[in-house]
């Protein structure tokens, strides 16, 4: 544009030098979207709903699952809409008696004190929450009155129970407990007891324990029937393996937890090389316990997609004994090491176990060159006589 201008001569303008059309431009894929975020939230959008007023049909669950600022703006509403609307019934039982003109009212008022709204108003608000200053009082003049106290009395216990509960059960969701729930960022796959096995670290910042944990794997993915039919989230439940056995495990310190790649796994013909390429892969772990503290079901999730799970990496030990006791070193929770995996799918090894051999054999020679060195190391003393 200013070389056009003449601001500056044309050939002192540098036009995309770093650019050359005959070079293929390469992008950046786009990533898939998550089905399960990192943090645990399912990422599903529902729109289109119709029938909106179900939702009313169950307030509570309503209330509770709202944003704190509307719950917040719900619970000084209620209170404040019932007692504006009490006053103004307060204030009609006076205005109806003759109580808010004075000198020509009854000799006894139904309400003591009550000569405008912004006292009716008062008078509301000292009923509702017992506060009793003494000031205004309903007396046995009027039996309407009488009833009103007890209704208003009925309703603003409604309304503490229900909004209290909702404000506690926000507080004491179970997924304030999965915060303190940790899973490593990455997935590795390595060979264990001979076997490839899909493995994660899961912990527990705590010292409070969770009862009953169990822990679940599921892969989802687009699948395609034979019919034709398209599946964009297919979910297959696959087997975890945790050293105790079942599904069950004692949380008390980080575990590796892992599912060993077989015939009936649907990481059976996972390769290395399908981690950069199989976008459509995403395995979501669910760990579910009951904590110990207050008795709530918690339930913590995460996520791994394909560029998440590290191809021939194990994780480091964390947990060692010092001074009597177990200590966790946390900065290392999610650190791996390579370590030797065949590059192929578990059918793959299954079918040609001498691929096993072949590891074998690549790491044979090199602890029998250290034990040779070490038994042809010659074997002498020095003497201090020898030195002088």
């Amino acid at each position: 544009m200013l070389s056009r201008k003449g601001i500056i001569p044309e050939e002192y303008v540098l036009t995309r030098l770093a650019e050359d059309p005959a070079e293929p431009r390469y992008h950046a894929r786009e990533r898939k979207a998550r089905f399960v975020s990192k943090n645990g939230n399912c990422n599903v959008a529902h729109k289109n709903i119709r029938e909106q007023g179900r939702f009313l049909q169950d307030v509570f669950t309503t209330l509770v699952d709202l944003k704190w600022p509307y719950t917040l703006l719900i619970f000084t509403m209620s209170f404040l809409c019932s007692w504006l609307l009490f006053a103004m019934v307060w204030w009609l039982i006076a205005f109806a008696h003759g109580d808010l003109a004075p000198g020509e009212g009854a000799a006894v008022p139904c309400v003591t004190s009550i000569h405008s709204f912004s006292s009716a108003f008062l008078f509301s608000i000292e009923v509702q929450v017992t506060i009793g200053f003494g000031g205004r009082m309903v007396t046995e003049e009027c039996p309407l009155a009488i009833l009103i106290l007890i209704v208003q009395n009925i309703v603003g216990l409604m309304i503490n129970a229900i909004m209290l509960g909702c404000i506690f059960m926000k507080t004491a969701q179970a997924h304030r407990r999965a915060e303190t729930l940790i899973f490593s960022k990455h997935a590795v796959i390595a060979l264990r007891h001979g076997r490839l096995c899909f493995m994660l670290r899961v912990g527990d910042l705590r010292k409070s324990m969770i009862i009953s944990a169990t822990i679940h794997m599921q892969v989802v993915r687009k699948t395609t029937s034979p019919e034709g039919e398209v599946v964009p989230l297919h979910q297959v439940d696959i087997p975890m393996e945790n050293g105790v056995g079942g599904n069950s495990i004692f949380l008390v310190a980080p575990l590796i937890i892992y599912h060993v790649i077989d015939a009936n796994s649907p990481l059976y013909d996972l390769a290395p090389c399908d981690l950069h390429h199989h976008q459509d892969l995403e395995i979501i772990v669910i760990l579910e316990g009951v904590v110990e503290t207050t008795g709530i079901t918690t339930q913590a999730r995460t996520s791994y997609l394909a560029d998440e799970i590290l191809w021939g990496q194990r994780f480091v030990p964390i947990v060692t004994e010092e001074d009597g006791r177990y200590s966790v070193d946390y900065s290392k929770f999610g650190n791996t090491i390579k370590v030797p995996t065949p590059l192929c799918t578990a059918r793959q090894l299954e079918e040609d176990p001498s691929l096993l051999d072949v590891l074998t054999l690549a790491r044979g020679p090199l602890r029998k060159r250290s034990v040779a060195v070490a038994k042809a190391k010659p074997k002498f003393s020095i003497s201090p006589d020898s030195l002088s």
